[in-house]
């Protein structure tokens, strides 16, 4: 497979992030069983802000480790699109971090962020800018 600087459009990066959210959506739902357990199997109320925490903690480590250890969740890999830094090197924890905090932010401002990649003049999203890094597409 050979790196292009090409950028994946907007299907491509669709489809890659429905199939990460099924894996997402799956890999919750095991970790939510922990907490039931250590609950006495008491389910946890909804609004409890430390299983949130907990939850999103678990999804940043779910996308951090992906992101950090090859530059591609299951997702990416499927669609074959590459997270790397700007000079085209393997994204660091901090940039994760960052990049999954904005993605955050991007999608509360109902999905802007990830629009701004086809309407600013940079062609990047929010999280790519303030994360410092690009995705690219392989062939």
């Amino acid at each position: 497979m050979t790196q292009t600087n090409s950028r994946p459009g907007p299907f491509r990066q669709l489809m890659a992030m429905l199939y990460d959210l099924l894996l997402l959506i799956s890999t919750l739902f095991i970790a939510a069983v922990i907490p039931v357990v250590l609950n006495g199997g008491e389910a946890i109320h909804s609004g409890n802000p430390i299983f949130f925490f907990y939850l999103l903690l678990v999804s940043l480590f779910f996308y951090g480790w992906f992101w950090t250890h090859g530059g591609q969740t299951l997702g990416m890999r499927a669609w074959k699109i590459y997270l790397v830094g700007q000079d085209n090197v393997s994204v660091t924890w901090k940039q994760a971090g960052v990049r999954f905090t904005v993605a955050i932010f991007s999608w509360l401002f109902l999905g802007l962020g990830f629009l701004w990649q086809w309407l600013g003049k940079e062609k990047k999203s929010w999280h790519d800018i303030l994360s410092d890094t690009k995705l690219i597409v392989m062939k």
